[in-house]
């Protein structure tokens, strides 16, 4: 399985460096292009590569960790995803205060990118975790760090749990896009919860 990257600030970079310990091939991308990831790439070993975001996009698992306001043009006139599994790890946030959160109604935030990313199975996860806690080993001599979860094609979180669970972290299926994700958007109960399982 390979894997992509579409944006590479804190939290992209963090899950490709799980990735890439794990003996994954990860393309990075962002808006800037890929001569501007030559000392990521470098910190990350060999494993690691920068690439356009259509480059990164052909992956078979793709991590979005953009901006909210930059989704719709970070995937826009991207190749068919022909059910490739994309991974939202944003939050409909414009800043960091509660006057930032974007209201979509009754639609969450993973639903808003699913309709930019036609054909994709989308995949939420990352979100609820604030990257000091994604960054680190997800194993401690306590437990491991619970990662929530939420998709509608089972098949899709079938292997991002496997994925998941290879990298350290101890996954947690909450659902489906829309009620799982009003569990894990800012704001629900799952939020910014940072808990471990034992064993």
């Amino acid at each position: 399985m390979h894997f992509g990257t579409i944006g590479a600030g804190a939290i992209g970079q963090a899950i490709a460096g799980h990735l890439v310990a794990a003996g994954h091939r990860v393309v990075l991308s962002n808006s800037r292009g890929p001569a501007s990831l030559s000392g990521v790439v470098a910190r990350l070993g060999p494993s690691a590569t920068a690439g356009t975001v259509a480059e990164a996009a052909a992956a078979d698992v793709v991590f979005l960790a953009v901006r909210w306001s930059d989704i719709p043009a970070a995937l826009a006139e991207l190749p068919a995803w022909n059910g490739r599994i994309l991974v939202d790890t944003t939050n409909q946030m414009t800043g960091v205060t509660p006057a930032d959160l974007v209201d979509l109604g009754a639609d969450t935030g993973s639903e808003f990118v699913a309709r930019h990313a036609p054909g994709a199975r989308v995949v939420k996860a990352f979100n609820t975790l604030f990257v000091e806690h994604i960054a680190p080993d997800p194993r401690h001599p306590e437990g491991r760090r619970l990662l929530f979860y939420a998709g509608d094609d089972a098949a899709a979180k079938a292997d991002f749990h496997a994925v998941a669970d290879e990298i350290g972290f101890a996954p947690v299926d909450v659902g489906a896009l829309r009620d799982g994700g009003r569990l894990m958007q800012v704001g629900g109960p799952l939020s910014a919860l940072h808990a471990l399982k034992q064993g």
